[in-house]
Formats: C-alpha cells, structure tokens, sequence
C-alpha cells in the first residue's frame, strides 16, 4: 500500500509543478507580448486620428 501511495503522490506533485510551470511561461510570453503590442497601438491611433482629421477637413470644405 504505501509503494501505491508514494506513486501517487509522486504524480501529483509532478502534475502540480507542469502546471505550475505552464501558467508562469504563459504570463511570461503574456508580459513580453505586451511590449510588442504597444508601438502597433500607437500606429493605429496616429492612423485614425489622421482618418478623423481628414474627415472633419472634408465636412468643413463641404459646408
């Protein structure tokens, strides 16, 4: 019985330390991927900031 126990336990904590593991790589690759989305955040809003000023130069030209 206790050779069973041992086994066990044994693959708990083996499965308790991969997923352990798992979620802080997952955090890692999340708070690294962060700094890659920023500068693409800002292009986007310097591209539609200049949508919108286009846009309004076009509705004073029409008036």
């Amino acid at each position: 019985m206790g050779y069973v126990l041992r086994v066990r336990l044994a693959s708990f904590f083996t499965g308790t330390a991969t997923a352990s593991f798992l979620g802080l790589y997952i955090l890692y690759k999340d708070y690294k991927g962060k700094s890659l989305h920023e500068p693409l955040n800002r292009r986007i809003f310097a591209l539609e900031s200049l949508k919108h000023a286009e846009t309004s130069q076009h509705v004073d030209a029409t008036k």
